[in-house]
């Protein structure tokens, strides 16, 4: 073991942690928005278009104008990031040994490129590296939230959805409590996440992604030095607005960060939800009342042939658990600072990316487990058969409604379906034969007589239709 090379020294891309190594296929879309890399291309477009914006504003005296010609080269070059500016950027940052400042030489050596060179002081003009970062933050988790995360939530309820149509006629023993109770339909009980994940997708559409541009710490201190007589707050707010976000026009050297600790909290409650429908499809495959479609080829056992695990659900389950610890952390941490500015935002942020990628990974582990199910109606009747005395609720309503109409003789009906009931099995006949024993008038007794416990659902049926053409009318 002493003489083993070690890995890195191997392959230098071997990856430490599972979302850029094994699971890198169903999370690279994050990189383009949550990577190190991303990061600094939005630091780039930033600072881009800071320096446009000042100079466009006429904010610094003395300034010549920007030329059309030089705004397009720049804006060209900011748009067209790749791995020669990466490298650029690791050059200037292993003198500078600040990751902000490489950027802003990075400009200043294009504008000497383009013979702007006479501007270039007004890169990074008046701003910290938190002026830049927070916008930066900003548009990476909005671009993640909006073109990532957010269609593959939708993904995932249209896939309930389309389950909960499909299965809304489908009885259901319900569990409460792990005990045979009222049964439903398969569409209703599934309809339910959706919307419950429905409602809380809502809040997270509407999140908003806030930004500043005030300075060290926060009082536009060294613009109003620079430049006074300028509407420096005006000017900020113009700028972030222009980014499209939201203006925040009171902080410290930071953004506060509440926005990120609203939304992640909001995403953290999503996934507790997903959690949910993980471990209840779980316990329905467990249970026979999905059949999982086997895909060819592949292995559920190392050791037992004939199984098919729930893989799918137990791996959302858990990125879903990872996610969440991140999330939370997240949120915690973000929204304190001490005093005007401590560091501790700058090396958790770098994380957002880590507890997005396990979120979309169980979603879409979601959407597949799910594509892999198929109901077995078989399994669902013989349990609803084997459980008469579930109809002891309804029999016991038509008693205690018949008592309210004054017929007597149907006082105390909970009691006495619970002496026939609880604890023991109970058949059609047996239930039957009761009925027919209470004096109940002959319209009831024969209602009930009819009454199967696969027939006892209720509206469920409607109220799962009724929540698919919701969801699907607000897409």
């Amino acid at each position: 073991m002493t003489n083993r090379v070690p890995l890195a020294q191997l392959d230098p891309t071997l990856t430490l942690g599972p979302l850029d190594g094994r699971y890198r296929g169903d999370t690279a879309p994050l990189i383009d928005h949550l990577s190190e890399a991303a990061l600094n291309r939005d630091r780039i477009h930033v600072e881009v278009e800071w320096f446009i914006h000042l100079a466009e504003s006429g904010a610094v005296r003395g300034t010549r104008e920007l030329l059309e010609d030089e705004k397009s080269q720049l804006r060209d070059w900011a748009a067209g990031f790749d791995l020669e500016t990466i490298e650029q950027l690791k050059t200037f940052e292993a003198v500078t040994v600040h990751d902000v400042k490489a950027v802003e030489y990075s400009i200043k050596e294009f504008l000497d490129q383009i013979g702007a060179g006479d501007l270039s002081e007004l890169v990074h003009f008046c701003c910290t590296s938190e002026d830049i970062n927070n916008l930066s933050y900003a548009l990476g988790v909005k671009g993640a939230v909006q073109e990532v995360w957010l269609p593959a939530a939708r993904q995932l309820i249209d896939a309930l959805a389309d389950m909960a149509q499909e299965l809304a006629d489908v009885p259901l023993l319900s569990h409460t409590h792990g005990q045979p109770a009222t049964p439903s339909t398969m569409g209703k009980e599934i309809a339910v996440f959706v919307h419950r994940l429905r409602r809380q997708l809502a809040r997270i559409e509407q999140a908003e992604f806030l930004g500043k541009i005030n300075g060290a710490t926060g009082t536009y201190a060294a613009h109003v030095v620079a430049s006074p007589g300028v509407d420096w707050p005006t000017i900020a707010q113009d700028f972030v607005e222009h980014l499209g976000l939201t203006f925040n026009p009171l902080t410290t050297q930071i953004e506060s960060h509440d926005w990120q600790a609203e939304l992640f909290g909001a995403i953290s409650h999503f996934n507790r939800i997903c959690h949910n429908l993980a471990t209840d499809m779980w316990t329905y495959i467990s249970m026979e009342y999905f059949i999982q479609i086997p895909v060819e080829g592949a292995t559920g056992s190392s050791t037992m042939p004939h199984k098919v695990n729930p893989i799918r659900f137990e791996n959302a389950e858990a990125n879903l658990e990872l996610s969440n610890a991140l999330l939370d952390s997240l949120a915690a941490t973000l929204t304190t600072s001490r005093l005007q500015r401590d560091l501790t935002d700058s090396t958790t942020q770098r994380n957002i990316g880590v507890a997005f990628g396990h979120s979309l990974l169980a979603l879409g582990n979601l959407v597949k487990g799910l594509g892999r199910l198929e109901c077995n109606p078989d399994a669902l009747a013989a349990d609803l058969d084997r459980n008469w005395e579930v109809l002891a609720e309804a029999i016991q309503s038509v008693m205690r409604a018949a008592f309210l109409r004054g017929i007597e003789g149907m006082d105390n009906p909970y009691e006495k379906l619970k002496e026939l009931t609880r604890g023991h099995r109970v058949d059609g006949p047996a239930l039957r034969e009761f009925v027919a024993t209470l004096g109940l008038p002959d319209d009831d007794t024969a209602r009930l007589a009819e009454l199967t416990p696969t027939a006892y659902v209720g509206r469920a049926a409607e109220l799962a239709r009724a929540e698919v053409a919701a969801w699907r009318s607000s897409r």
